[in-house]
């Protein structure tokens, strides 16, 4: 099958970027099962496994879809009204605008994501796992850690923070900073909250095998999740709020989900859960596994199938969900 994938963006990823890595392990999947992958992206794109092509700035590129492309996915959407001389599907990342139509071959990221749309069709994303090296077990130290762009509030850093302090115990947070001036005023005193900025590659890689768990008390529906596989991949359980897919990628053994600031801190403290379990459990997650999912999909769409029974629409808004903050915390701050 010739695929060609369209984002609007630059691969690969060398620290923060989700969509990137997403699609750079379904591309190099799907190309090591015999397919003929070509991507079409922003310039200072690189990639040894497929061609690819530059997209315009804010251009037209429909006349650079190759001739025997056998099916386009698109990893953003142009509009229910889009046209393509090709078979087309497009996979939405995020949580789209309350009552916005979407083109009806749109896959979503999760059973949760795909429902609160109207729409049936998902697939799980998965990781390239050869890329993040072995779980390599390692004496943990004392700390958690929280990460995720902390400048959305919907990401809820405070929250995580607040239970970090309540359970008694350090927290490093990946994607943020001491003081925070974006979408609202935020300063941490606290010392036993550590702050990494944007940070990837070994130093992500290496904070990780380390930490006890990941502290993720969202206040919206999680299309999907990256955080939350990458940390359970390294034997890292969960203490997050169940919204959207998280249900999804957290099974009872793999950590604890609740709106309660106080029974999550009261797991921090108390819980323990087997790394291995977790490490196992994330590992399904593989860009090998979603590569397989979308050849079916893609099948479905060259044989001129709709994917959803409707043009989907978000009815809800996604945020801000109610998340109840520890009481008292139970140490003493140094």
């Amino acid at each position: 099958m010739k695929i060609l994938i369209v984002h609007r963006g630059v691969i690969p990823v060398f620290a923060y970027g989700g969509t990137e890595r997403v699609i750079w392990g379904l591309g190099k999947a799907l190309a090591q099962m015999g397919h003929q992958v070509t991507y079409l992206v922003h310039a200072g794109s690189s990639c040894p496994f497929a061609q690819v092509i530059t997209l315009p700035e804010g251009g037209d590129w429909r006349a650079l879809v190759p001739r025997d492309t056998d099916v386009v996915h698109m990893q953003y959407s142009e509009g229910s009204g889009f046209q393509l001389h090709k078979p087309m599907l497009v996979t939405q990342h995020g949580n789209s605008e309350v009552g916005a139509p979407l083109p009806r071959n749109t896959v979503f990221l999760s059973a949760n994501h795909a429902a609160r749309h109207q729409a049936q069709c998902y697939v799980h994303n998965g990781l390239d796992w050869s890329e993040y090296g072995p779980m390599q077990p390692v004496a943990r130290g004392p700390a958690f850690h929280f990460l995720g762009k902390a400048a959305w509030r919907v990401k809820n850093v405070q929250g995580a923070i607040d239970v970090a302090l309540a359970a008694g115990v350090p927290l490093v947070v990946m994607g943020g900073y001491r003081v925070n001036l974006k979408r609202g005023l935020r300063i941490t005193l606290s010392r036993r909250v550590s702050f990494m900025g944007m940070v990837g590659g070994q130093n992500k890689l290496n904070t990780l095998r380390q930490s006890r768990g990941l502290i993720f008390p969202v206040r919206w529906h999680e299309p999907f999740g990256l955080a939350v596989i990458e940390s359970l991949y390294f034997g890292a359980p969960v203490f997050a709020t169940p919204y959207g897919a998280l249900p999804e990628l957290v099974p009872p053994d793999c950590g604890v989900l609740s709106t309660d600031g106080n029974e999550l801190a009261d797991a921090v403290r108390a819980r323990s859960f087997d790394p291995q379990a977790c490490h196992r459990f994330a590992s399904g997650f593989s860009a090998e596994s979603m590569a397989q999912r979308y050849l079916g999909v893609y099948e479905r769409v060259i044989s001129g199938e709709c994917l959803n029974d409707r043009e989907p629409v978000m009815r809800d808004p996604a945020s801000a969900l109610d998340w109840q903050r520890p009481g008292r915390y139970n140490h003493v701050e140094r």
